[in-house]
């Protein structure tokens, strides 16, 4: 549930039957999310899918995982 049962306008969002601009709400009821248009009665119930699993990235990684990935190169010498 990402709402409150107060129903809100959405600033800049078309309504997909009439595409009348600024004319959607969103509220929850029953633990349910919805979209409806005042202007035309279109009413959704909107679905959010699950969390991505987060990529991994220098920032999220530990230092055991970093040593992991450490390589060490041996230089030939010319002789």
């Amino acid at each position: 549930m990402a709402y409150s049962q107060k129903r809100r306008f959405v600033a800049g969002a078309v309504c997909p039957r009439c595409s009348t601009m600024d004319k959607l709400v969103v509220y929850s009821e029953d633990g349910k999310d919805y979209r409806e248009c005042v202007s035309c009665g279109y009413k959704d119930e909107m679905r959010f899918p699950g969390k991505a699993k987060e990529l991994p990235t220098r920032v999220n990684t530990t230092e055991e995982e970093k040593q992991e990935q450490v390589q060490v190169v041996k230089i030939l010498s010319p002789k």
